[in-house]
């Protein structure tokens, strides 16, 4: 007689959980759309140097390295990964509300490395929650992940439009309004529920410590940082040079603009079936399909191909970057323990972001000098490397847990 209402409550449970993370994913990726693009025409107007400019991109990268996986921990630590994002969210705006008081580089570097503590920790606090509802209720990953990269288009095309509009000053103000949608759509997050409870996490903190500890030291978990971290870094010379390897080949900004939103768009799609993608190939096969498309992605894309191709090949990006992060989070959402989620996703966002990425783009520079559009080679090569990584952890790893959980 209670099946009905049984079934009802479930799929309301089901639809208010994925609701409330889409939104914020989608307000997270509405701050990164208005940051990655146009953050340097607000840097340049405050009076900052190219050489200035790059270091105070650069910083954050560093900053991950060090903090997201600490704030991840903690996070764990607390059981309340919900509290963690709404202090993040806080300090994200506060952070961006700073730069509207400061100039000059050093004042701005200063607030930059302040703001990134807070932000470059959001996401994999944020992923160790929508994965924790992947694994207790079975919800759909992708369907969630993908409201970020619709907001992710509208901001990078809606930036440009308020920048013609009303100059570089409104680059800031926009990315302040996009951490105030973060920061109420952090309070509508879903409260922890079960062991995830601050009293009882609490109890028992030396075992989470070793369980923290002995995941980060698995040889196979390291495997797939090394798998994941070489695919996320081939993205380098296109990240950092792509729009100015395009321009020199005559390509119109429109049409650039056109390539950039493909590449996004079949991220989407593959998002759209994510659940059913995973099924089919599971987490580590879609790791090395994501490497094996880098390979054929990049080594195409150096040799300058007709317009026609380089569409075909952008759709690659649903894979390169798609499949890989959706790889990444399955994993670790089925080799690591649930209360050590959160730390896995910090230390694996600390080195696929932070160290393979950050080396990567520092080493992009002098490649693409060097090399112009064969640059991209060298990111071929990476996926290579990538592939045999990823064809070894399938090998090796059978879909056990990492840490004992006894």
């Amino acid at each position: 007689m209670n099946e009905a209402p049984t079934r009802q409550s479930l799929n309301a449970r089901f639809s208010a959980f994925t609701v409330k993370l889409s939104l914020f994913y989608g307000a997270v990726f509405l701050l990164i759309g208005f940051h990655l693009p146009y953050f340097p025409v607000w840097l340049e107007w405050r009076g900052l140097s190219p050489a200035e400019i790059g270091i105070v991109l650069s910083a954050p990268l560093i900053v991950r390295v060090f903090a997201t996986p600490v704030i991840s921990f903690t996070a764990d630590r607390l059981g309340d990964r919900r509290f963690v994002i709404v202090l993040l969210s806080w300090g994200t705006l506060f952070g961006y509300l700073l730069f509207t008081l400061v100039q000059g580089f050093w004042a701005v570097l200063g607030i930059a490395i302040l703001t990134a503590v807070a932000w470059t920790s959001i996401m994999p606090v944020t992923e160790a929650v929508a994965m924790d509802g992947v694994r207790r209720d079975g919800h759909d990953y992708g369907r969630m992940r993908l409201w970020g990269s619709l907001t992710f288009i509208f901001a990078s095309f809606g930036g440009g439009l308020a920048l013609q509009m009303w100059g570089a000053p409104s680059a800031l103000w926009l990315m302040i309004a996009s951490a105030v949608c973060i920061l109420a759509t952090a309070y509508i997050l879903p409260r922890p529920q079960g062991r995830g409870r601050l009293k009882e996490a609490t109890s028992l903190p030396q075992l989470q410590v070793r369980k923290a500890l002995a995941v980060a030291r698995s040889p196979l978990f390291l495997l797939f940082l090394l798998a994941t971290g070489l695919v996320q870094s081939t993205h380098a010379v296109y990240y950092a040079f792509g729009t100015i390897n395009w321009q020199a080949q005559g390509i119109s900004a429109t049409v650039i603009g056109a390539l950039w939103t493909t590449g996004v768009v079949a991220e989407i799609l593959l998002f759209m079936v994510s659940g059913r993608a995973v099924r089919t190939f599971g987490a580590v096969n879609l790791i090395s399909l994501a490497a094996a498309a880098s390979v054929l992605r990049w080594a195409v894309t150096a040799f300058s191909p007709p317009l026609w191709l380089l569409f075909i090949v952008q759709v690659l990006h649903g894979l390169t970057f798609g499949a890989a992060h959706l790889g990444a989070v399955h994993f670790i959402t089925d080799a690591t323990p649930a209360e050590s989620a959160g730390t896995a996703q910090g230390v694996y966002a600390s080195f696929a972001i932070g160290i393979a990425m950050g080396g990567a783009l520092l080493a992009s520079g002098p490649l693409y000098a060097a090399l112009g559009a064969a640059a991209y080679l060298a990111m071929a090569g990476g996926g290579v490397v990538a592939l045999g990584a990823a064809v070894l952890l399938a090998r090796l790893w059978h879909g056990e847990n990492l840490v004992s959980t006894g």
